[in-house]
Order: C-alpha cells, then structure tokens, then sequence
C-alpha cells in the first residue's frame, strides 16, 4: 500500500475578518503519495502557494487538518514546526536568495552545518552539475546556475520533501530545462517528493500528479500516466 506523505481534510485558509476577508483555502482535501513529482498548477491568486507554505510548515490553516505521514502539522507548536522544516523539508523559490558574500559550496555548506543527515556540500553541487563552480560566487554565475545553487542548498539536508516555488519564473526554456532536470534527478536520486507551484500548464507533463487550483479549491487531481521529460516539454 503505498504511503502519504501528505494528507490534508478540510483544510482553510482566512486571511483578514469581515467582509474584507480572504479565503485563500476553501476546505481543500488531498492525497499526495511518497516519492512523486507533484504539479500545483494555477493563476495567480488561486491558492497553491498557500498550500504549498502550509505543508512545509511556514504557515499555518485557520481550520481543518493537515498530516505529514503521521504527524498532525496542525497540531504543532513553532518550536515543532521548526524542527519539521529543519529535519524533513526543502525550499527553492524563484529568487534564489544566496548570500552574495559567499561562493557556492559556502552557500550550501550553511545549510549542512544545521542538518542532522546532512550531504557534503560538493556532493550536493555535484548533483545539479555544479561542481566544478564550486568557488564561483553568485555574481559569476548564470541565474540558471544560482536557481542550480539554490536547489543543492536544499537538498544538501536530504530532505523528504522538497517545495518549489515558481522554480522556473525568472528563467528562459533552455535554463528552465535544466532546472527541471535537476528536479527530476533529485527526486529519483534522493527519493525525494518533488512539489512544484507553477502557472506554467506546460510543466504538468513532467508530473507524477497534477493538482489544479481555482479560486482557493482543488478543481482536479489527475495521475500523469504519459509522463515527458523536460526535454519534451513545449515552453
């Protein structure tokens, strides 16, 4: 039987009181199964980043539950949530926010110094490509490279989870390509579940799953059972 890594039931989210409120999630239920790339796929607005940044533990549901295995998120306290993001999760977002100051192997050596499994960083960078740029600091490198950068800085923890904010946003369809690959070779490397928020439709072929969003609600979760590889996909 094949395990969840995530389950959510019910879960809101209401940002305000009265009539200027906002529901962000509007009882959204789901499933997302271990070691799959999921694709959050929808407009601006529609609620995928909040879900995203509820299940890797920055934020938190106004109602509803919300499992990682068979942990209640809901239920944590910060301190708890912030052993969760420490121990089991990975971020990456569309700017990269690597520390100018420092080359890339020290970029993601930060993050191995406050890991309790760590990755050698080299080992990390070698991973998307990057090895031999290791002393390279973030103004000698391509944004394609920093996005690679950033990623091996999140998975230098060998997290269960890795989230992707619009990964690929600020990036051209050759770049993007190869920050897709990277993500494909973590999840098959690492075991990882790859979650990826994105408006871009067509970077759902690359998906295990396709979860779509509208106006705070799950409209459809759908298994990609004729998966592309990045290099397939039409940008």
């Amino acid at each position: 039987m094949t395990k969840n890594t995530f389950s959510t039931r019910g879960l809101r989210k209401i940002y305000g009181e009265g009539p200027s409120a906002v529901h962000a999630l509007r009882g959204v239920d789901l499933e997302i199964p271990e070691g799959e790339i999921v694709v959050l796929l929808g407009p601006s607005g529609s609620g995928k980043s909040t879900l995203l940044n509820i299940l890797g533990g920055l934020d938190r549901g106004t109602d509803g539950k919300v499992m990682f295995r068979d942990q209640a998120l809901d239920a944590m306290n910060d301190i708890e949530l912030t052993r969760y993001r420490r121990n089991h999760v990975g971020f990456v977002f569309q700017l990269y926010n690597l520390m100018p100051s420092l080359t890339a192997h020290e970029n993601v050596e930060l993050v191995t110094e406050i890991s309790r499994n760590p990755m050698d960083p080299d080992e990390a960078l070698a991973l998307v490509g990057l090895d031999k740029r290791s002393d390279h600091f973030p103004a000698q490198l391509s944004g394609g490279e920093q996005q690679r950068v950033a990623i091996a800085r999140a998975v230098a923890k060998q997290p269960d989870v890795l989230f992707c904010d619009e990964p690929t946003g600020a990036l051209d369809s050759v770049t993007g390509r190869s920050v897709l690959n990277v993500l494909k070779n973590v999840n098959e490397s690492l075991g990882a579940t790859v979650m990826i928020v994105t408006h871009a439709s067509a970077q759902a072929a690359m998906a295990d799953r396709v979860i779509r969003f509208s106006d705070g609600e799950v409209r459809e979760s759908v298994v990609n059972k004729n998966k592309l590889t990045p290099e397939e996909i039409q940008w």
